[in-house]
């Protein structure tokens, strides 16, 4: 039987981040991208998410390499728990191998196949020959992907944008794409995430005038927060600040790796005589610092929330100009507006994208990913890179750029897309979903335990202890309570002494009772503590009985 080619998404597809896409024929399997996604505000205490991967972990034997589109942590933030799995070769131009290696490092993976390539290099994996393909995006070195298997060629976009004015000189190679479009593509996997503006995306270099506008308006030091792999964005700042005799300074530890790599890799080309350290901005007036940090998405342990909150060295003052080059992603507005009014309470002149031009995106918007679709004239269309509202309306693009319906596809995570050349359907799916990432723990906080930090998060922790006579089950001593989160002990006596009452009352329920009946007795104490504190507070916390063993002969022992 004839092998099918299949395309399974297991992440990044009905979500912004953690994009990672399979393609597989016969007893191959290539891997798109591998990123994570950041946790949302109902996963407390978790530190990242990243994509389901029990399916590669049974099919490690048939994995041919890992393909990088570009280096931001939505695509390359889980290659080190990936490759802790299995260790495959990894492909990405010069800077997202950097970054990947600066990952490596830091979880002390060092045995790792990395492969640099660039754009118009040709690889063949398995059955699989890929070609990477210049595009434009908010980072340097991203490509697109053109892949060649048995039954026709995929195109997997990246990230991109049509810019034709880009700062590193090199435009889209849309020439290739078109080249690719005329001897046939059999589908196309098309960056989603600005299908809703109508238009064309700006391109970088259109925001370098606003920048000069605000250095020249500066009177004391510049401040500009921006993401740390926006090298583009570094460097016009950079290139303003060293023009106007300002030295820069670089704040934040993913700034100052990020920074520090693009410089020795070629990508940031700053005098060195112009870059200094924080501590000898001391000997420069503030009218001639420029400081360039991590925070524009207001995140609690940055440069910027540190400056804004007086818990860093270079506090924010009157006569700073502060410029947040970015715009918040969904779910950091509120992070955003409290640094911003923050700054605004400590004298600083904040510039911000609602008042002026200080950001441009990376990604198409509809008239852009137009163009994608007639240079590459697809037969299938799979909208990727959005959520769900942004795949459907790709997809409604699409058609009207003349690609069937019944040719259109609307990817879900796990789900198996498969192809025999004429024809394509989906074709069930494989395990997927998301694995929390919580310190050194991958994967062991599920949905229990973040139901339980929701519910000590909303209503806080209610503990009581009471002693039993191991041999009679009879109360020792007045039962102890304590409360963390759900009211304060000193103004609830009433309270807390009724609810001593409740708890005497079921002990005295299993007095004479054998201790194998004390599980019985936690459960009892839980629901009818539960139920006097609600009807008395209309509150639930989490109540945890425990049940100190006396031994009257010879001590006591925690049950």
């Amino acid at each position: 039987m004839t092998s099918k080619l299949k395309i399974i998404p297991l992440g990044g597809v009905g979500e912004i981040g953690k994009n990672m896409t399979l393609v597989e024929y016969g007893n191959d399997i290539i891997i798109i991208d591998c990123g994570l996604s950041f946790p949302d505000e109902e996963m407390l205490g978790i530190d990242l998410v990243i994509p389901d991967m029990t399916y590669l972990e049974k099919n490690s034997a048939r994995i041919r390499g890992i393909l990088i589109t570009h280096g931001h942590e939505d695509h390359i933030g889980a290659v080190p728990y990936a490759l802790k799995q299995f260790n495959v070769p990894v492909f990405g131009t010069k800077l997202s191998i950097g970054l990947i290696k600066h990952k490596l490092d830091e979880q002390k993976i060092t045995d790792a196949d990395l492969t640099c390539i660039q754009a118009g290099d040709k690889i063949t994996l398995g059955c699989f020959e890929i070609e990477f393909i210049k595009i434009s995006h908010s980072i340097a070195g991203a490509v697109a992907l053109a892949i060649r298997t048995p039954l026709g060629t995929l195109i997997h976009t990246g990230d991109f944008k049509l810019d034709m004015t880009p700062l590193d000189g090199e435009p889209m190679d849309m020439r290739r794409l078109a080249w690719y479009g005329s001897d046939g593509v059999l589908a196309l996997m098309s960056d989603s995430t600005n299908v809703e503006r109508s238009g064309y995306t700006q391109s970088e270099k259109e925001i370098g005038k606003t920048f000069e506008h605000y250095f020249d308006l500066a009177t004391g030091r510049v401040v500009v927060a921006s993401f740390a792999s926006n090298i583009y964005r570094i460097q016009q700042v950079a290139d303003v600040a060293v023009m106007r005799d300002r030295v820069i300074c670089f704040q934040g530890r993913s700034m100052v790796n990020i920074a520090n790599m693009a410089m020795e890799l070629g990508y940031l080309s700053i005098p060195k005589e112009s870059v200094v350290d924080i501590e000898q901005l001391k000997n420069y007036p503030d009218n001639r610092i420029c400081i360039i940090t991590t925070g524009s998405q207001g995140e609690p342990m940055s440069g910027l929330f540190r400056m804004a909150n007086a818990s860093h060295k270079l506090n924010i003052g009157t006569g700073d100009t502060v410029i947040i080059s970015a715009s918040a992603i969904p779910g950091n507005e509120k992070g955003v507006a409290k640094v911003i009014n923050q700054l605004f309470q400590r004298g600083a002149k904040v510039v911000y994208d609602s008042l002026a031009d200080v950001h441009v995106s990376g990604h198409a918007r509809q008239e852009e990913l137009k163009l994608m679709i007639a240079l590459t004239k697809p037969k299938f269309f799979i909208p990727v890179h959005g959520e769900l509202r942004h795949l459907y309306q790709h997809s409604d693009l699409a058609v009207s750029m003349g690609v069937q319906p019944e040719n259109t596809f609307i990817p879900e995570i796990g789900g198996i897309i498969e192809f025999t050349g004429e024809s394509a359907r989906i074709a069930g799916s494989v395990p997927c979903g998301s694995v929390l990432v919580d310190g050194l723990g991958i994967g062991d906080i599920g949905n229990a335990v973040l139901k339980d930090r929701r519910l000590l998060s909303l209503d806080g922790l209610f503990t009581v202890v009471i002693a039993l006579d191991k041999e009679t089950g009879e109360l020792c001593a007045e039962p102890e309570i304590v409360s963390r989160g759900f009211v304060y002990v000193r103004s609830s006596e009433e309270l807390l002494k009724q609810a001593k009452a409740v708890i005497r009352e079921q002990a005295l329920l299993f007095k004479g009772a054998h201790k194998s009946e004390w599980a019985q007795l936690k459960n009892q104490l839980k629901n009818a503590v539960k139920d006097d504190l609600y009807a008395k507070t209309k509150r639930t916390p989490m109540i945890l009985p425990i049940i100190i063993e006396i031994d009257k002969n010879g001590g006591k022992k925690d049950e």
